[in-house]
């Protein structure tokens, strides 16, 4: 990042971390079912044989969240999410789908491949997206699964189970429930 280079929405510490952003496309289709499938993996892991049944499976599931989002969310910044390779190159590494409503800023969908989770970059645009919500006097949302791992980092952020939806927690974060978060542990 260089001085004076404009930050997408201001996010500093991702910008910092070498990722960066841009709006989803028609010719993403496929990299995103690919974090779509990653997210399922268990319900995706089949035998040989039957993997191309998988696959369609799981593009089919896809094609279904993305018209629900498009359809509930229409205003919702729909983002793959790029970072930087050793070489400089850059590379998608995962999705973001975020709306900005009058008291709130919900998180739609967040994921990375599995390659990209657990080296902080879900930590720093978590970090971002709780400035931004800070500075506007929102509240930050997402409805989390109940066992999906990445719970606990919400919980270390200071998001709270907000209302129980069965499966999935809606989780929020508020600033004026958090006073400083600690910086992560090396």
């Amino acid at each position: 990042m260089n001085a004076g280079t404009p930050v997408p929405f201001g996010w500093e510490r991702s910008a910092r971390a070498g990722l960066t952003f841009r709006p989803v496309t028609d010719d993403d289709l496929l990299f995103l079912t690919q974090v779509y499938a990653s997210t399922r993996c268990e319900d995706f892991v089949a035998p040989p044989m039957i993997a191309a049944k998988s696959a369609a499976l799981a593009l089919l599931e896809f094609r279904a969240q993305d018209a629900h989002f498009q359809k509930h969310y229409p205003q919702a910044d729909r983002l793959v999410i790029t970072g930087r390779g050793s070489a400089g190159k850059c590379y998608d590494i995962g999705r973001l789908y975020i709306e900005r409503w009058p008291a709130d800023i919900g998180i739609i969908d967040i994921a990375l491949l599995p390659e990209y989770r657990r080296h902080g970059a879900g930590e720093v645009l978590l970090r971002d997206l709780m400035d931004e919500a800070a500075a506007a006097g929102k509240t930050l949302s997402i409805l989390v699964q109940k066992l999906n791992p990445a719970i606990r980092l919400y919980r270390r952020l200071g998001f709270v189970a907000a209302e129980d939806k069965g499966s999935c927690d809606l989780m929020r974060w508020s600033p004026a429930h958090v006073i400083a978060l600690p910086p992560r542990p090396r």
